[in-house]
């Protein structure tokens, strides 16, 4: 796992994607994504996004933002909005290694990215 700092140093650099990589749940992922997942080992974030895409009231939002916050105590939580700050669903995660305090991934027509990627 790469450090916080590593992570957000490289994650600007990902504006658009070059290749798409298809989640065994159906989704695709960005280069960015792809990065994240695999630096932060946050393959769990993207299994989650995945999911909810087999929940009605997320389903039918044509945007989504996932928002995820990690606590002091390494719980966190996943806020789904609409990208109108209209919350979905809230989904509070009893622990997590995640080395980052906050990660946003957008979906969008069946793909999940980075904002910066948009």
């Amino acid at each position: 796992m790469k450090t916080a700092q590593e992570i957000m140093e490289n994650l600007p650099y990902f504006t658009g994607t070059v290749h798409y990589y298809k989640h065994p749940l159906g989704i695709m992922l960005t280069d960015g994504v792809k990065y994240l997942a695999e630096s932060a080992e946050m393959w769990w974030y993207a299994d989650l996004i995945a999911s909810y895409q087999y929940e009605p009231k997320v389903r039918c939002e044509e945007f989504q933002v996932y928002k995820l916050k990690v606590n002091e105590d390494k719980s966190a939580i996943v806020e789904i909005t609409d990208g109108n700050k209209n919350i979905l669903m809230v989904q509070k995660i009893e622990y997590t290694d995640c080395p980052l305090k906050e990660v946003v991934l957008w979906f969008e027509n069946g793909v999940c990215y980075l904002p910066s990627e948009h």
